[in-house]
């Protein structure tokens, strides 16, 4: 038996409660890609809180603590400002608010890239402030001696290639990636040396189509396709962008809902129940017995 938190709805409170020990793992995972191909995929969202999770886990396999969120949750222009502080605090939600999924968390932009020895300490923060399974960075081959140095010490990782939003600056935007020979070649040797490095997946974003499944096809790794191919090993997405909650819309995203209007239908009708006084009624009142 293990300990695992349970969000009570009634309360909003999050209670430990006794589990048996359910929670996928990184090997168990990896066992699913047998000579380069897949046959049960991986899926991926993003998560930043624990109701959040809670409503995701029983329906993934992975969930992300993205980095994201400094543009999903906070408002920033990019990542790039995300801090270690924060990326915890929000793993350790999603940890509590999960059973089910393996649970990774992104190393933020400044807190992994000096050496190997700084993203040890990052990555050990993380995952002993978060209870998280692994962590998650960006970059290719520049990157695959600190992935060895973090796997061979007991951390799990998920590389990152092709569009990374941490590198937003050098890149000069969100374009998608591989559109000449020589980038489209980087970036399946980047993936290459990742996963020869140890890394468990790679995740490929923002790439043509036959670069993804090139990676997939090229390496033992899991490849965890965003804007890639449905041929990749499994997908992933930010779950606000999923669920239609911004205008803007990615091309690789597909909207199952359009959550953005159903707020915004519920906020105008308590608005105008406050203003028209009818909220609270009876119901939601409390009044003086006998």
């Amino acid at each position: 038996m293990s300990t695992t938190f349970q969000l009570d709805t009634s309360t909003s409170r999050a209670n430990p409660t006794p589990a048996p020990i359910k929670r996928l793992t990184v090997p168990a995972l990896r066992q699913r890609k047998q000579g380069r191909a897949t046959a049960d995929p991986v899926v991926m969202l993003t998560a930043y809180t624990a109701r959040q999770a809670q409503l995701l886990d029983p329906h993934c396999d992975l969930l992300l603590v993205g980095d994201s969120l400094g543009q999903v949750i906070y408002g920033l222009p990019s990542s790039v400002p995300v801090s270690l502080d924060m990326m915890i605090a929000h793993g350790a939600a999603v940890v509590r608010g999960s059973w089910h999924s393996v649970v990774i968390v992104d190393l933020p932009f400044g807190a992994y890239e000096a050496s190997p020895e700084a993203a040890f300490a990052a990555a050990s923060r993380v995952l002993k402030e978060t209870g998280c399974a692994g962590i998650k960075l960006e970059g290719g081959a520049v990157m695959a001696p600190t992935v060895e140095f973090l796997v061979s010490r007991g951390i799990p990782v998920i590389g990152h290639v092709g569009l990374t939003p941490q590198a937003v600056n050098v890149l000069g935007g969100y374009n998608a990636r591989g559109r000449t020979d020589a980038e489209a070649a980087k970036i399946v040797a980047d993936a290459k040396a990742l996963a020869d490095a140890g890394a468990f997946a790679v995740v490929v974003e923002g790439v043509v189509e036959p670069i993804a499944v090139a990676v997939t096809e090229a390496i033992d790794s899991l490849v965890i396709g965003i804007g890639g191919s449905v041929r990749c090993d499994g997908q992933v997405l930010v779950t606000e962008d999923m669920l239609g909650m911004f205008e803007r819309v990615p091309r690789f995203v597909k909207r199952y809902e359009n959550l953005a209007e159903t707020i915004s239908a519920a906020a105008a009708r308590y608005a105008g129940e406050v203003r028209a006084r009818t909220f609270p009624g009876i119901e939601q009142t409390y009044q003086p017995k006998g």
